[in-house]
């Protein structure tokens, strides 16, 4: 992560405060690192959402291949899923 460069106010209710402060506390870390945190598993999850519905679309729109044989599009599939995993690091 970069160095901080940016300060913001933030005002929280009770009941929020306690569950962020309560984190804080079990895991020892500061309110504003627990705070950061969940602000990443958001927008991580935003673009993960972003990436399964492009992929999704672009599966939609496959179809058979020119023989009208759709086992060939789910081996590309299959290949083109392995290629992924290959260069995230495995499952």
């Amino acid at each position: 992560m970069s160095v901080m460069e940016k300060r913001l106010q933030l005002l929280l209710d009770a009941e929020r405060y306690a569950l962020v402060s309560q984190e804080a506390t079990r895991s020892g870390r500061s309110v504003a690192s627990v705070i950061r945190e969940a602000i990443d598993v958001r927008f991580e999850q935003a673009e993960a959402q972003t990436r399964r519905a492009a992929a999704l679309g672009e599966f939609l729109a496959l179809g058979p291949d020119e023989d009208g044989q759709p086992e060939d599009v789910v081996a590309a599939l299959q290949g083109e899923f392995e290629d992924h995993l290959d260069r995230k690091g495995g499952p």
